[in-house]
């Protein structure tokens, strides 16, 4: 069907609506060269050409279903399915629970709101390619926050239901890639691929108590994976072990020709299966002052982060006090970037959000009629958000984020001059253990407790606190179970330079095997 060519009224209106003034002789003229411009836009939307997209293997897949409670008692998966891969690899037999931001083909995406229902991807991630050819078996999309602006796993509120913690299902399990954290940590998968903007893999693989990494930026592609703001967002797998950690990665990393900030990542990439059997000895590591000691934090959390460390020295390695007084301000200069990125996916319907070089027409389709038909469906975070960063950007121009890209190099010369006198940088993933889930007393109080901040919400400050400035200068971080506190798991945060992945690696992996592989999981977990 044609495009509707705009009469004169028509466009003094959309002029006027962009803050454009018209005479009535400019109207008729104007009007006449966008009939111009709307036909050849026409032309262009009937030519049949071979339009590109990235490649579909495996495509023996079972869509599946919702599971009931009993075959998801934790709720961690918005839909059950099976997509096998590759008969053998490095994967072969291992079960992939994937965030349902990311893109698996024939199989319903709904980033945890209802908004998208009915949406199907006809395009793979490359991760999912990846992990296909690599032997694994896709049994699931995992339940996660509404749009990953927070919901069921910090305010257990969301379309789809609270997952419930492995450990302790009176508490919740962090976010936003809720439904990976307690899939891999109770078992129900071996490998969890989660998302992160400010700590949505490492917070609950704290919370869940298993491991969690979010790469150097640019070194896992984020092709066909749904983001909020391309200088911050990251993909990234959740596994039980280090090894199986190391294994994932290697299948994950490099480059893939869609991925436009993956141009810096190096040719060679170190080994990091064989990173796993190096020993710690003379590893230095830097115990970071700023992230200890949180005003709101747990001193309980501290402490045995501070034993885990100590593990580490027993092994081999050293530690070594260091400081980045900018790690405390990293926040406050992310938050103009989650505003913009709001934004700016509202006004374009998301059409950068997968990766840059490949734009999903079906999806952005899908988000844009939705937005003119059912917007009351998008998530109350993101609705916060898109408002503020509509205010911010009209008000200020864009001059807020802009100056929070003026002002990253600032932060990664200081967590640079750290690493001068250490490998690894060691603090809490998160200062404060899983918070009891709260039931809501009314429909308004469930709003009031989603939406973070004020007096009801939760503390999104403290989550992130120290894993946010990480997704800020990109640096590569992993959170491994460290202990339990009162049946509750604590998560240490390593962090090295860029492209050290293996160093992460070699550490978690000493750590490990000092305590013993599974010493902090759930009751239950096999």
């Amino acid at each position: 069907m044609p495009f509707q060519r705009l009469d004169r009224g028509q466009v003094a209106e959309l002029a006027e609506g962009l803050g454009i003034r018209l005479s009535e002789d400019e109207t008729a003229v104007f009007a006449e060269r966008m009939a111009e411009q709307v036909g050849a836009l026409d032309d262009f939307m009937e030519m049949r050409l071979e339009e590109h997209r990235p490649p579909r293997r495996h495509l023996a897949r079972d869509p599946g279903r919702r599971p009931t409670a009993a075959e998801d008692p934790l709720n961690a998966f918005i839909r059950r399915c099976e997509v096998p891969g590759a008969a053998t690899g490095p994967l072969a037999g291992k079960r992939v629970a994937v965030k349902d931001h990311t893109a698996v083909a024939g199989v319903p995406m709904t980033l945890g709101s209802h908004f998208l229902d009915g949406y199907t991807p006809d395009f793979d991630a490359t991760i999912v390619t990846r992990l296909l050819d690599a032997g694994a078996t896709v049994i699931g999309k995992t339940n996660m926050e509404d749009f990953s602006f927070g919901g069921p796993g910090f305010s257990g509120i969301g379309d789809f239901g609270r997952p419930l913690n492995p450990h302790d299902p009176a508490h919740v399990t962090g976010g936003s890639s809720s439904g990976s954290g307690a899939a891999v940590a109770s078992g129900a998968a071996d490998i969890g691929i989660g998302g992160d903007q400010g700590g949505s893999i490492r917070i609950p693989a704290a919370w869940c108590g298993c491991v969690g990494l979010k790469a150097s930026f640019g070194l896992i592609p984020h092709s066909g994976v749904f983001g909020l703001e391309p200088s911050i967002d990251f993909v990234g797998p959740m596994t039980r072990t280090v090894a199986d950690l190391a294994t994932v990665l290697a299948v994950l990393a490099g480059p893939d020709g869609y991925d436009p900030r993956q141009g810096e990542v190096p040719a060679a990439l170190p080994d990091y299966v064989g990173a796993t059997g190096k020993p710690v000895a003379g590893l230095r590591i830097g115990v970071l002052a700023e992230g200890f000691g949180w005003p709101g934090g747990e001193a309980a959390v501290d402490e045995v982060v501070r034993a885990a460390i100590a593990v580490l020295v027993e092994a081999g390695a050293t530690a070594v006090p260091v400081s980045v007084p900018l790690h405390r301000s990293a926040l406050a200069a992310l938050t103009p970037l989650y505003l913009e990125g709001a934004r700016q996916g509202l006004d374009g319907n998301f059409a950068g959000a997968f990766g840059g070089a490949f734009r999903p027409a079906s999806f952005m389709a899908a988000f844009g009629r939705g937005k003119r038909g059912h917007s009351h469906e998008l998530p109350l975070n993101f609705k916060l958000m898109a408002m503020a960063g509509t205010y911010a950007h009209e008000r200020y121009d864009g001059r807020l984020a802009a100056k929070a890209h003026a002002v990253r190099p600032a932060f990664a010369a200081q967590y640079a001059a750290a690493f001068a006198g250490c490998d690894l940088l060691a603090m809490p993933t998160v200062p404060v253990r899983a918070p009891r889930y709260v039931t809501p007393e009314s429909a308004i109080d469930a709003v009031d407790r989603t939406l973070f901040g004020g007096r009801r919400g939760a503390d999104l400050g403290l989550a992130v606190a120290n894993c946010a400035p990480f997704n800020f200068v990109g640096l590569p971080a992993a959170s491994l179970p460290c202990a339990k506190v009162d049946g509750l798991p604590v998560g240490l945060q390593l962090v090295a330079p860029m492209w050290r992945e293996d160093l992460l690696l070699t550490a978690a992996h000493a750590f490990e095997a000092a305590v013993g592989v599974g010493a902090f999981d759930p009751p239950a977990a096999g």
